[in-house]
């Protein structure tokens, strides 16, 4: 979780909402990839650290399918995010902060392990949830 929020905070940096994620291999040792928000930067919608993070892990290893990884990311994944964490069959999601106004890891929404799809991963959340949530209370109060 602590390198998802150096993650974030290069987010912040570049003016996006402060997220991060990485994913790790199947053993947990190496970061296959990582990624923040970078929507403002690039002015992609879908530039998500989630969707980031997964892009670059599935191009390290020359696959879509990242079977035995964990996603880390500071923020519970969105509708978008859940998709392609679904879609990549990551097998652990580990998240900090809830958000109860978009999350779809067991907040509003329950994409993840809804039953009715082909993959239902893992859900580990509230990991240094205060040390996640600080840096978006910090954004959004700026603002």
């Amino acid at each position: 979780m602590r390198l998802a929020l150096d993650q974030a905070g290069l987010a912040a940096r570049g003016g996006d909402v402060p997220v991060g994620a990485v994913v790790l291999s199947p053993d947990g040792t190496t970061v296959l990839g990582a990624g923040h928000n970078e929507r403002e930067a690039t002015g992609d919608p879908t530039a998500h650290a989630e969707v980031l993070a997964i892009r670059r892990a599935a191009a390290a290893l020359g696959e879509w399918r990242l079977t035995g990884c964990t996603l880390v990311v500071t923020l519970e994944p969105c509708t978008m995010c859940a998709g392609a964490i679904v879609q990549s069959r990551v097998d652990r999601v580990v998240y900090g902060a809830r958000d109860d106004k978009a999350g779809a890891a067991g907040s509003l929404w329950d994409v993840v392990r809804d039953r009715r799809l082909n993959h239902r991963p893992e859900v580990v959340e509230g990991v240094l949830a205060a040390e996640c949530a600080r840096p978006l209370t910090e954004f959004f109060r700026g603002r």
